[in-house]
């Protein structure tokens, strides 16, 4: 069992490519952008599934709550995440 030290940086949506799936754990932040995430269903304990990517660091393309869905890098490191088992 591994343990994160306090300075261990969190996982987040933009880390989805290489976790494959993850359950949302919370949204960074309490602005517009914030608002909009929690609206597109990214509420804690939501499972999201990585479909693709866009080339050159490009938007991501998820499933989440049985709807496919596009995030800029920037919005989805605001979605912190942990692995699914």
């Amino acid at each position: 069992m591994s343990q994160q030290g306090p300075a261990a940086v969190p996982l987040t949506l933009a880390d989805l490519p290489r976790l494959g799936a993850a359950r949302v754990l919370r949204v960074e932040g309490h602005d517009l952008a914030a608002e909009r995430l929690f609206a597109l269903g990214f509420t804690p304990g939501t499972e999201v599934r990585f479909e693709r990517q866009a080339p050159f660091a490009g938007p991501l393309v998820v499933w989440a709550r049985g709807a496919m869905l596009c995030l800029r890098p920037r919005e989805a490191r605001r979605v912190v995440v942990e692995p699914l088992a």
